[in-house]
């Protein structure tokens, strides 16, 4: 669609059928896919690349150079996966050298005036409510929700189909398939309504549950508990995925269910 009203750099690559609303600006060295469409007063700058089927609403601002005084102008980009809707004022800035990309996965919806800085990974399917921010350099998983308001610490981790409720504070990594809340972020419970609706069993929940039991819930420090769950828990996928997850925490996993005397 030829949008007068609006500003398309002739270096962009637009597919043909791609709709542009008026007022919005389109910079040099980006690439939009099929079927998209860029609402009025969105600024998409040098690095988007955008794919197919998705909505962009007004007063978004996608690629724009990193909030991080170390970068030194490298040629990087910001990629948002096919039948992502990005509502209004979001904001996602391009890579730094780090890891050269800000990536978000397929069929995400970000809410209104979320941010989402340089050199962050979301994987598939997450959901984003409004404001929630994430800071440099973390990796989000796949079905991950944020409630409103969260912000996240850089270089945190948050492990796939997790539940993160509204305004917390998320400083240190969250495990897979749990439900993270309180202050200091604690574990209160397991994302078993999420599972379910994406099709686990209950039989596998019950196995999820029992993992995170021992993990948080019986007392033990986190290094006993990999190991009784190594050692007497049957390998699964699951189980593989939460105790890698741990393994591999650069920043320590969140604290355990506790109780206020």
């Amino acid at each position: 669609m030829n949008q007068p009203l609006a500003y398309v750099h002739p270096g962009a690559k637009i597919a043909k059928n791609v709709v542009i609303e008026p007022f919005t600006t389109i910079d040099n060295n980006v690439v939009i896919g099929e079927g998209t469409w860029i609402g009025p007063n969105v600024t998409i700058m040098d690095g988007a690349r955008i794919g197919k089927n998705c909505n962009i609403f007004p007063g978004s601002v996608i690629s724009a150079v990193p909030q991080d005084l170390k970068f030194d102008g490298e040629d990087t980009i910001a990629e948002i996966g096919d039948n992502t809707t990005i509502r209004e004022a979001v904001t996602i800035n391009r890579g730094t050298s780090d890891r050269m990309k800000t990536k978000i996965g397929k069929n995400c919806l970000i809410m209104a005036y979320s941010h989402i800085a340089h050199d962050c990974i979301v994987g598939d399917n997450c959901i984003f409510s409004n404001n929630s921010t994430l800071a440099g350099h973390i990796t989000i998983g796949s079905h991950v929700i944020l409630a409103g308001f969260v912000a996240v610490h850089q270089f945190c981790t948050v492990g796939d189909h997790a539940f993160v409720a509204g305004g917390s504070l998320v400083r240190k990594d969250v495990p897979p398939f749990v439900k993270a809340a309180r202050q200091p972020l604690s574990y209160v419970g397991i994302n078993s309504v999420g599972l379910r609706r994406r099709g686990f069993t209950s039989e596998k929940i019950t196995e999820i549950q029992t993992i995170y039991r021992l993990l948080f819930q019986k007392k033990y420090n986190t290094t006993q508990a990999t190991e009784i769950i190594e050692g007497e828990m049957t390998a699964s996928p699951e189980r593989d995925e939460i105790l890698n997850f741990i393994q591999n925490s650069q920043r320590g996993i969140m604290k355990g269910y506790f109780q206020k005397n």
